[in-house]
């Protein structure tokens, strides 16, 4: 092999290791909420949440059947683990948190109504 062949191929190579660690994963769960003290209609309450990580940055849309979409932002921490604060209407919060990681990914939107489930990889 000539050094030109072999320089090509290493290049070709680091090319191709650097798209294939910056491809997005993308996630959803969809699923009913669990009361918390002082609620009693979570149960009847459906949620859906989509998830995309882009090397450390997590990024999130979740929506109440109903109600308006929401967002959060947050970095993967240790352990593929991530949380963060999302704003709701008139000034309300609920604490999102959740694992992304080979052996299985969950997410948990815990305020008004507590929201929990796995998350599965969409194709």
């Amino acid at each position: 092999m000539t050094k030109q062949a072999i320089l090509a191929s290493v290049f070709a190579a680091a090319l191709f290791a650097g798209a294939a660690s910056a491809q997005q994963a993308a996630y959803t769960w969809t699923g009913p909420g669990v009361n918390v003290r002082g609620a009693s209609k979570c149960p009847g309450y459906k949620m859906t949440v989509n998830v995309t990580v882009n090397g450390n940055d997590v990024k999130g849309d979740f929506q109440q059947e109903g109600r308006e979409q929401r967002h959060f932002d947050a970095t993967l921490g240790q352990g593929g683990a991530f949380k963060a604060v999302a704003k709701l209407g008139q000034g309300n919060t609920i604490d999102v948190a959740g694992t992304i990681g080979a052996g299985g990914s969950k997410i948990i939107l815990d305020g008004y109504c507590k929201f929990e489930g796995p998350l599965t990889k969409k194709q």
